[in-house]
């Protein structure tokens, strides 16, 4: 069976606890990517103080999850 995601998942959010809960939902979608491809790591991109992406990224290595901050 193959599990695929769409990625990269857009995260805006209103509050903090919205963005923590977006946050943490895309992450866990990527990591079941990331896991089944075995070869990259997770990337969390910043753009303001409410946007954010998650992907994968050759990047990071597989296992791993990084914060980068694009603004």
């Amino acid at each position: 069976m193959k599990i695929t995601v769409d990625l990269p998942i857009a995260v805006t959010a209103t509050d903090r606890a919205s963005m923590e809960h977006q946050l943490d939902a895309a992450v866990a979608a990527a990591m079941t990517q990331a896991m089944h491809e075995g070869r990259q790591g997770i990337l969390v991109t910043q753009h303001d103080n409410d946007s954010f992406t998650v992907d994968l990224s050759d990047a990071v290595p597989f296992g791993l999850t990084r914060e980068h901050q694009d603004w």
